[in-house]
């Protein structure tokens, strides 16, 4: 299923269209504070935005609700300006699934995922409007110079967390994506003529260490992706998450995969943590408790093929700069 912008100008996915070479991405964006990244988002010119999820702060189960508060995000003059420059596509985390942690067991993910659809700009006619799930791949640039973006949706199908207290803890039992999901995400990684695929999950993929949502609360679900990217062996893969309210780079090498597979985690446009200390064994570099949000550089002139990819902050700070080889 191919939907390569939010509105029909944007929607060609046909072999002609030019190359892209710039992908921002962004999560946490409380409709209710100051949004002050917009403006240096929008002079990146970014050929695509990723929404990342918690795209807005619903947390409800009345559609009126999420309505309004998607509206309130989607009225900020400086966002407007990005929407009608660049392509905008997106997945949910919890709180614009409608409810904190939430996972299959919300009653109104259904409605919920119209409402996201609406704020996405995405057509009446479209798949994605009768798919149960949020997951949508979105296809830019002509062979040779290919990027696949896959969203995955770890919400309308995810098994409910297993708690000690607060903390999450492990339940190799437990599922993220259902089987659906999972056989269309190995259909869109098997014999791939994309040169990236940037895939992007709300939660993070690789840190295992912390308390707080993650793959790792579902390993075996965490060990089937990172398996399955080792048996379709896609050219180019990297990982992009939000929900953490930071931003911080991971690393692991997969066995199979000829180069190493990166986790950006860029979290959030509104509002982040307290800078703190926190384990993460796949960790590279350190943690940015300010503002920001994620661009990927595609080099496609490097033989081999790279990408470069910075956490930038208000008044066009970079936090963090992180090359990768393929």
């Amino acid at each position: 299923m191919v939907l390569a912008g939010c509105r029909s100008t944007k929607q060609e996915t046909s072999n002609t269209q030019k190359p892209i070479t710039t992908i921002a991405f962004g999560s946490c964006s409380r409709q209710s504070l100051p949004q002050p990244l917009w403006d240096d988002i929008v002079a990146q010119k970014p050929d695509v935005w990723v929404w990342l999820g918690d795209n807005i702060y619903g947390d409800s189960e009345n559609m009126d609700t999420l309505r309004a508060k998607y509206s309130v995000q989607k009225a900020n003059p400086v966002y407007q300006q990005l929407r009608q420059s660049t392509p905008i596509i997106g997945v949910w985390d919890d709180h614009d699934y409608g409810v904190n942690d939430g996972g299959k067991e919300y009653s109104k993910r259904k409605e919920s995922q119209q409402v996201m659809l609406d704020f996405l700009d995405v057509p009446a006619d479209s798949p994605l409007r009768t798919q149960e799930g949020a997951y949508s791949m979105h296809a830019y640039g002509p062979k040779g110079q290919r990027v696949k973006v896959i969203l995955l949706d770890a919400r309308y199908f995810r098994d409910p967390l297993k708690k000690d207290g607060k903390a999450n803890v492990p339940d190799p039992s437990g599922d993220m994506l259902g089987e659906t999901q999972w056989k269309w995400l190995e259909n869109e990684l098997t014999n791939s003529d994309a040169d990236i695929h940037i895939i992007g999950s709300g939660v993070q993929v690789l840190p295992e260490e912390h308390v707080y949502e993650k793959w790792a609360n579902f390993p075996t679900a965490r060990k089937r992706l990172l398996d399955l990217l080792s048996k379709t062996k896609p050219k180019g893969a990297m990982l992009i998450s939000g929900d953490r309210h930071m931003a911080e780079v991971s690393k692991v090498n997969v066995p199979g995969l000829p180069y190493d597979l990166f986790d950006i985690t860029s979290s959030g446009l509104t509002h982040v943590s307290a800078p703190h200390e926190e384990a993460n064994r796949h960790r590279i570099g350190e943690i940015v408790s300010k503002l920001n949000y994620g661009v990927i550089t595609v080099n496609w002139n490097d033989k081999p093929l790279t990408a470069t990819v910075k956490i930038n902050g208000d008044n066009q700070a970079t936090y963090l700069t992180q090359k990768i080889t393929f």
